[in-house]
């Protein structure tokens, strides 16, 4: 499909999307024992960005959010929170947006997508193993390990750390792992997730003390087996007492 095919659908649509507003989206995953973060490149432009997207006139913020990760991951119930607003003045004005633009075919500074744009965050948490991603000709997603993440497009990188920044804070109210692991899973992969967003090692029994009197897992009569490793305990979350924390955070 040429270049101009894949950005038809932006350049012309100003008459139903809200101006001057996008979406970004951090999307968290778990696989293999890392956190993932998922992103979006297309081929006319070098850099990885976050999945993002617009707000149809006549839509709800959250919709347009449900809307442009259905689209991207093919999930319909994703748990997403709105954790901040950006609207540096300089982030519509980088070298960089003009690079793109160019590359889009977009030379006129009225038009529409190079106006300022104040771009509302919200992070998803996404079982990894239930995600069908989808794109278009000349797009790709891909997942990357939460510790490699390349230099991204505009304030993509800073948006990552504003709501890794987010998520600690919610962390004394709701398990980190709620919403990224499977229904049954050993300790050790929730405390890796607790190590990845802290950015430290924690002690392995103090962690396991203070998680389970949270009263927020339930302890399985399952042992899992996987090659190499010790036998392991699995547990699960008790849903109603989570979707509860969640609820007390929107």
């Amino acid at each position: 499909m040429k270049k101009k095919n894949i950005i038809d659908k932006l350049i012309n649509r100003e008459v139903i999307y809200q101006q001057g507003i996008s979406i970004d989206c951090v999307v968290f995953g778990f696989h293999d024992r890392t956190l993932k973060i998922l992103l979006n490149k297309f081929n006319f432009f070098h850099k990885w960005m976050l999945p993002l997207g617009f707000i149809e006139k006549d839509e709800n913020m959250d919709d347009a959010a449900y809307r442009i990760l259905k689209k991207k991951t093919g999930l319909d119930n994703i748990y997403l929170y709105q954790f901040h607003a950006f609207g540096n003045t300089l982030r519509s004005k980088s070298q960089e947006q003009r690079d793109i633009l160019s590359k889009m075919g977009i030379d006129d500074g009225e038009h529409w997508l190079a106006q300022r744009f104040v771009s509302i965050g919200y992070y998803a948490l996404v079982e990894y193993s239930k995600v069908n991603i989808k794109t278009n000709a000349g797009e790709e997603l891909r997942w990357f390990n939460i510790n490699e993440i390349p230099s991204l497009y505009s304030d993509h990188n800073s948006i990552i750390e504003k709501a890794l920044s987010v998520i600690r804070s919610q962390m004394r109210i709701i398990p980190a792992g709620y919403k990224l692991l499977p229904e049954k899973f050993p300790l050790s992969e929730l405390r890796i997730i607790y190590e990845t967003i802290l950015g430290r090692e924690l002690d392995r029994r103090n962690f396991q003390r203070k998680i389970l009197a949270s009263g927020y897992l339930i302890k399985l009569d399952e042992i899992h087996r996987k090659t190499g490793r010790k036998p392991a305990t699995l547990f699960s979350f008790d849903k109603e007492k989570c979707d509860k924390a969640l609820q007390s955070i929107i």
